[in-house]
């Protein structure tokens, strides 16, 4: 694929057509990773984003309770020693 390098105020840029940013899922920001001869732009992504709004809110609703207990009631501690 070929494109134009373009003129964007002081600097100089690409565009990149809307197919192309579905189908890699680019939204908000990119990572440009610079190889040997290569130019290699990436999605970045936030996958823990908004997850404090997320915990906040199961806190709210109750829903942060442990489905299990983290220690068993037969569980020694003997083998950590």
């Amino acid at each position: 694929m070929e494109l134009s390098v373009i003129n964007i105020g002081n600097s100089k840029g690409i565009r990149l057509s809307k197919t192309i940013l579905k189908k890699y899922n680019i939204h908000d920001k990119i990572e440009v990773i610079l190889e040997k001869g290569f130019i290699v732009l990436k999605p970045k992504t936030e996958p823990r984003k908004d997850w404090e709004k997320a915990f906040q809110k199961m806190h709210e609703n109750g829903d942060d309770q442990l489905l299990m207990n983290d220690v068993f009631d037969d569980e020694t501690f003997e083998e950590w020693k």
